[in-house]
């Protein structure tokens, strides 16, 4: 049974459909109007081996603040309620993802306590439409939406789009591994009993 979840988000500033199928096969269909964005996104999906389509109307004439802000507080949404109550998943995942010269480290726990510490440094302002600022700013709304302790450190590199890249590869690299099963876990992975 695939674990499918379908998220519209409708605000003054954006406009946002998403459906994730976390036992996917890595396919999707994005649209946010953001081209390194849309890029991003695609090597999420295609590297956590999740199905992703997304469409956003946001209100780039201002900035791409909103638009990507909002479309991780709706990806957060949608992770969570794809997982449903937990029980089975390995709940904690980490992938350390080289690219070229870069290497980044995510670490992330599906504990329902949402965390964030976020250690990566650009030294450019923009890649593409994308400000490099709102790395982090996505995947604090993603980590808060869906109740994900969740850190990401840079360990190496200094290419602006390697990094950027190697922290979203590395993040559905956890994030795949947190939501797969093990069968040795029969109800949830926690002394309390719930997740």
């Amino acid at each position: 049974m695939n674990r499918t979840a379908t998220i519209i988000r409708k605000t003054s500033e954006t406009d946002i459909e998403l459906t994730i199928n976390v036992d996917g096969s890595g396919q999707s269909d994005i649209q946010t109007g953001i081209g390194f964005f849309d890029h991003m996104l695609r090597s999420f999906a295609k590297h956590g081996f999740f199905d992703l389509s997304l469409h956003v109307e946001g209100d780039l004439e201002v900035d791409c603040h909103h638009t990507i802000e909002d479309t991780g507080i709706v990806l957060g949404e949608a992770i969570k309620k794809a997982i449903g109550d937990k029980k089975g998943i390995r709940r904690y995942g980490s992938f350390a993802l080289p690219m070229d010269e870069t290497l980044v480290l995510t670490a992330l726990d599906l504990s329902g306590r949402p965390y964030l510490c976020f250690d990566a440094e650009f030294t450019v302002d923009r890649v593409g439409g994308f400000d490099t600022e709102m790395v982090k700013e996505f995947f604090y709304a993603v980590s808060y939406s869906s109740g994900m302790n969740l850190h990401i450190r840079q360990l190496a590199g200094q290419n602006n789009h390697h990094i950027i890249e190697a922290v979203f590869k590395s993040f559905a690299k956890a994030l795949d591994e947190a939501t797969g099963y093990d069968p040795r876990i029969k109800d949830v992975l926690s002394t309390k009993g719930t997740l």
